[in-house]
C-alpha cells in the first residue's frame, strides 16, 4: 500500500505503539483553550486537560508568547551557570508554595520529581524503607514505580525499592507501618489515577504525626493536584499539613514539560553539590513557560475559579445524573471530579468521543474522571455535562 493510502495514525502506531492504549484513530493537529481540533477540522471539548497538564487550556497566549520569546533568546543554560529567567521562576515558585518549603529542585516530569524526593529522603534520614498507600499512583520510573500500588504497573519489573503499602485512609495501619527504619511516607491528598479518592484529615494528620515522632519524612505527591486543580494552590492546604517534600509537575509549566520537588531547610542541609542533577531540568525555556503559567494562575484568579467552577460542576452533575441506574457515586474537589459507574467506563468514554466529541479520562475500569482546564466556561461545562448524561442514557 502506498504511503498516500496509509492512515496517518498508523505511522505513529507502527513506530511508537506497544505501550499505550489508544482511543480511536482520530489524529489531533491543533488546540485552543478547552478545545482540540482533528485533521478533519472537527472540534472536541477536552475535559481531560491533556492528561491533567493543560490546566490553562491549550496554547494559552501568555505561555505561548513566553516560550516563543525565550526560544529566540536562550533555550538552554546548564544549572552550573546562573540564568535570569531561572532565578525569576524560582522566586515565583517559592512565592506560591507553603512557606515552610523554601527550596526546590527543578526537573522534567512528575516521576522525576518523585524519584528525587525519594533520594532526598534517604539521604536526609539515612534510612532505606518507604511507606505508601493502596491505590496510590506516583509514576513509572523505578523509584516512582516502587511506591505505586497497582500491580499491573509493577509486575515484571522487580525487584523494586522496599515499600510497604497500607490501606488508604487507614490511620491505624499507617501508625503501625512507620517505624525507625522508614525513610519517608508518600501520599496523595487526593488520589487521581485510582478514582479521585479524597483523604481524610485523620489519615493525613496521623501520617504527619508518626513521621515527626519517628524521624521519617512526609512526601506530598501534588503532581495532579497542584496549581489550583483542587481549588487551592496545593491540596495539602485543605488539610493543614506541612509535608517535608512536595512533588510537582503537570500544571507547573502551563503545558510545557516540567517537574519540581520542593523541600524544607532540614532536607536542604543534607544535600551537597552533585547530590542530584538534571541536564534539562530548569532550562530557561521551561522556566519561561513556568513563570508565565504562575502569572496566569495568579492574575486570572484561576485558583478561586477552580474552587467555584468545581463546586458548581459537581452539584450540576449530581443533579443531572440523579437516579441514573449506571451511576454509583459522584465525588470531587475543585475541578477534579469522578463519576463512578456500576458498569465499565470504556464504552461511555467511546460514546463521549465519537458521538459527542468530548474527551474525558478513565480512573480504573468503572470511573469516569474529569480534569478540565481551569478556564472552563459555564457554557463549556454545560456542554460537557449534557454529553455525559446522553452517553450514560445510551
Amino acid at each position: 500500500m502506498s504511503d498516500a493510502l496509509v492512515p496517518l495514525w498508523s505511522h505513529e502506531e507502527q513506530i511508537l505503539g506497544g505501550t499505550t492504549a489508544r482511543r480511536g484513530e482520530t489524529v489531533f493537529v491543533r488546540g485552543e483553550g478547552c478545545w482540540m481540533v482533528d485533521s478533519d477540522g472537527h472540534r472536541y471539548l477536552d475535559l481531560s486537560s491533556a492528561q491533567g497538564v493543560a490546566m490553562l487550556g491549550h496554547c494559552h497566549p501568555r505561555v505561548t508568547a513566553a516560550i516563543v520569546h525565550q526560544a529566540q533568546t536562550l533555550a538552554l543554560c546548564p544549572n552550573y551557570l546562573y540564568n535570569d529567567v531561572r532565578a525569576q521562576f524560582a522566586e515565583a515558585l517559592i512565592g506560591v508554595l507553603p512557606p515552610h518549603l523554601p527550596h526546590a529542585f527543578l526537573c522534567n516530569s512528575g516521576a522525576e520529581a518523585v524519584d528525587g524526593a525519594l533520594k532526598f529522603a534517604r539521604l536526609t534520614t539515612g534510612r532505606q524503607r518507604f511507606v505508601s498507600t493502596t491505590k496510590g499512583f506516583h509514576g513509572r520510573t523505578f523509584g516512582a514505580l516502587s511506591v505505586t500500588w497497582e500491580p499491573k504497573y509493577r509486575d515484571g519489573f522487580g525487584p523494586l525499592l522496599d515499600t510497604t503499602h497500607v490501606p488508604f485512609n487507614d490511620a491505624a495501619a499507617i501508625d503501625v507501618a512507620v517505624t525507625d527504619d522508614t525513610a519517608a511516607v508518600i501520599v496523595e491528598i487526593v488520589q487521581g489515577e485510582s478514582g479521585v479518592n479524597l483523604s481524610t484529615a485523620a489519615f493525613i494528620e496521623t501520617a504527619a504525626r508518626v513521621c515527626r515522632e519517628r524521624g521519617a519524612l512526609l512526601i506530598a505527591d501534588e503532581i495532579q493536584t497542584g496549581f489550583g486543580r483542587t481549588g487551592r494552590w496545593f491540596a495539602c492546604e485543605h488539610v493543614g499539613v506541612q509535608p517535608d517534600l512536595l512533588c510537582m509537575a503537570k500544571g507547573l509549566g502551563g503545558g510545557f514539560p516540567m517537574g519540581a520537588v520542593a523541600y524544607t531547610a532540614q532536607v536542604r542541609a543534607a544535600l551537597s553539590q552533585g547530590a542530584h542533577g538534571s541536564t534539562f531540568g530548569g532550562s530557561p525555556l521551561a522556566c519561561a513557560a513556568g513563570l508565565a503559567a504562575i502569572g496566569a494562575y495568579r492574575d486570572e484568579h484561576l485558583i478561586e475559579r477552580s474552587a467555584h467552577r468545581g463546586a458548581e460542576m459537581l452539584a450540576r452533575l449530581r443533579e443531572r445524573l440523579a437516579g441514573v441506574p449506571a451511576v454509583r457515586d459522584i465525588r470531587g474537589l475543585g475541578l477534579m471530579i469522578a463519576v463512578e459507574l456500576r458498569t465499565k467506563v470504556a464504552p461511555v468514554l467511546k460514546r463521549l468521543m465519537v458521538d459527542h466529541r468530548v474527551i474525558a479520562l478513565p480512573a480504573g475500569p468503572t470511573i469516569l474522571r474529569l480534569l478540565p482546564p481551569l478556564i472552563l466556561s459555564e457554557d463549556e461545562m454545560t456542554l460537557g455535562i449534557d454529553a455525559i448524561a446522553a452517553s450514560l442514557d445510551a
